[in-house]
């Protein structure tokens, strides 16, 4: 996937230029819904279909305080959209200054930058300083500057709108069918193989110690998952805790990870974690040598899991 770091890039991409715009975390279904109208309108036409988004979550900027964990880091994000076939993304970084850009000079930058042919977006997508853009102001600029604008409707399942909240608040409670059944896809965190102190090694169940990039953890616990290593799907289980069985241990939550049957140096490398199963909740044992016991048990019910 090529991304591009500023508007101006845009000019670089073959038009005509078909724009989805959003924040896209988590690419759930309703975001796949506004991408996939993008890619599907721009083919018909012979044209380009670009993602745009933004880095940091604009949350994270205007309102820190109010700022959720993620479901999808920056380099998550990029990685499933490209999985749904789009091959340029624009990145545009997110600070003060640009969240003081007014909607309409927002979008004439970007009419300006490219042929431009249409901006796909949520029905109420809200955008620019104080969120005063909307698509009454998008439609009137289309009319004006010469480009199509589309609303895409929201995703409903169950009843329930589809939408970042709602997943996050599935993953937090611990309620991953939920948010499978909302994202279209298992819920999954991509981190990066960091030093731990190798407690699992010397149990005989090494272990992967993942750092995830501010993304939301579903409850403690051990889980059955998949893991996929440059392209290579794996099997294994996650513990997310505390290790209260552990001497010294520091009290911040931890995600590590046990590949089956797998040996190798992966430290710095990305790993995407799909969680398939909840095994059983963190708890606390008398001693390593129970806590080793209870793990080769685990071990044995996520494999007849993962089987399955």
């Amino acid at each position: 996937m090529l991304v591009l770091r500023s508007i101006p890039e845009l000019a670089q991409i073959p038009g005509p230029v078909f724009l989805a715009i959003g924040v896209f975390d988590g690419v759930h279904l309703g975001h796949r819904a506004v991408i996939e109208r993008a890619a599907r309108d721009a083919k018909a036409a012979g044209g380009t279909a670009v993602v745009v988004s933004f880095d940091p979550h604009p949350v994270r900027v205007l309102r820190p305080e109010q700022a959720p964990r993620l479901l999808t880091s920056t380099m998550h994000k990029i990685r499933l959209i490209s999985e749904l076939g789009v091959r340029h993304f624009l990145l545009i970084p997110f600070d003060a200054a640009f969240g003081a850009t007014p909607p309409e000079q927002f979008i004439r930058q970007l009419a300006a930058a490219c042929h431009l042919k249409e901006i796909c977006v949520g029905h109420q997508w809200s955008f620019g300083k104080g969120r005063t853009g909307n698509l009454e102001l998008l439609r009137r600029l289309a009319d004006e500057l010469g480009f199509d604008e589309v609303g895409v409707q929201a995703v409903c399942i169950n009843g329930e709108i589809v939408s970042s909240t709602l997943i996050r608040g599935a993953v937090q409670s611990g309620d991953l069918a939920k948010a499978a059944r909302l994202l279209g896809r298992d819920y999954s965190i991509l981190g990066t193989v960091v030093q731990g102190d190798q407690i699992g090694r010397k149990l005989g169940f090494p272990t992967a110690n993942l750092s995830a990039h501010n993304e939301q953890f579903p409850p403690n616990g051990v889980y059955a998952v998949d893991a996929m290593l440059n392209g290579e799907r794996l099997k294994g289980i996650v513990n997310i805790g505390v290790r209260p069985t552990i001497a010294h241990a520091t009290g911040v939550r931890l995600l590590e990870l046990h590949i089956f049957d797998f040996d190798r140096d992966i430290y710095g490398q990305d790993i995407e974690v799909f969680f398939r199963a909840f095994i059983r909740p963190e708890q606390k044992f008398a001693g390593l040598d129970e806590l080793k016991a209870q793990i080769a048990k685990d071990v044995e019910q996520a494999r007849g899991i993962l089987a399955g």
